[in-house]
């Protein structure tokens, strides 16, 4: 979703506001995951999404960027990325991505997670767990003095050895006050090249894979990305900081939440 700004390495005051957003986020995907079962509509989540990030005193990030209409995207099956919420009933067999956004006090928290709506087959299950895979290897590359095509790479390593395509079209991002900012983030690139990771640094790690072609396509509502040849995708996503002591996931909440 949309342009992005120059890098901004946060200030340990940032970082804290970066966390409250990302366990506020991670709250709400939490309880958009527990309700996604079959006879359940991708409008139902939308409005329960909504609903939460208002109730918590932060607005949904995503609603009127670029004109998007919604507060969540919730993309099924071949659907990649950006799935505009509607009527659509959620059936036994489906996966949807789930990716939502928050702005609270004026930071951004983005996560998304790929749900299973009841039992999946075989192919399904198997992407799944390769782009889970993927973005632990990219969470476990962002450490000080790595470079950013060390992450990149980290994460199509996963989706290679499993033979699936990663989406080239759509990549991760930075992220502070504004939901897109420097540097991007592509899910397929070359060890050892891109900037030195520094402490403070912000950034989205989102893969993207498909269970065939990474090649993609944008539907005539502007927004829906589909796989090419119609094979399921699966997405997740964690808003991480770079710090000295490794890695730190924004987006994570307790068990109780």
């Amino acid at each position: 979703m949309g342009a992005s700004r120059r890098i901004e390495l946060k200030s340990p005051r940032d970082l804290e506001q970066l966390r409250r957003s990302g366990r506020l986020v991670a709250q709400v995907l939490v309880a958009v995951g527990k309700a996604v079962v079959p006879g359940a509509t991708t409008k139902d989540l939308d409005v329960l999404a909504e609903r939460m990030i208002r109730d918590a005193g932060a607005i949904p990030t995503f609603l009127g960027y670029r004109g998007y209409p919604a507060s969540l995207c919730a993309s099924v099956n071949d659907e990649v990325v950006h799935g505009i919420p509607k009527k659509r009933v959620l059936t036994t067999g489906d996966i949807i991505g789930i990716d939502v956004g928050v702005t609270l006090n004026g930071f951004v928290g983005d996560t998304a997670f790929t749900f299973s709506v009841g039992a999946v087959n075989e192919e399904k299950k198997s992407l799944m767990e390769a782009t889970q895979e993927a973005l632990r290897r990219g969470i476990a590359a962002a450490r000080v003095g790595q470079r950013l095509g060390d992450v990149s790479a980290a994460i199509q390593s996963a989706a290679d050895e499993k033979g699936y395509g990663v989406v080239r079209d759509f990549v991760g991002h930075g992220v502070g006050r504004e939901m897109h900012e420097e540097p991007s983030v592509p899910n397929y690139g070359t060890a050892g090249t891109g900037i030195r990771l520094e402490p403070g640094l912000v950034i989205a790690l989102e893969p993207m894979l498909n269970g065939g072609t990474w090649r993609v396509n944008v539907l005539s509502d502007g927004w829906t990305v589909v796989t090419q040849d119609g094979r399921p995708s699966a997405h997740y996503e964690h808003t991480i900081a770079v710090t000295e002591q490794g890695p730190e996931i924004l987006t994570t909440c307790s068990p109780l939440c």
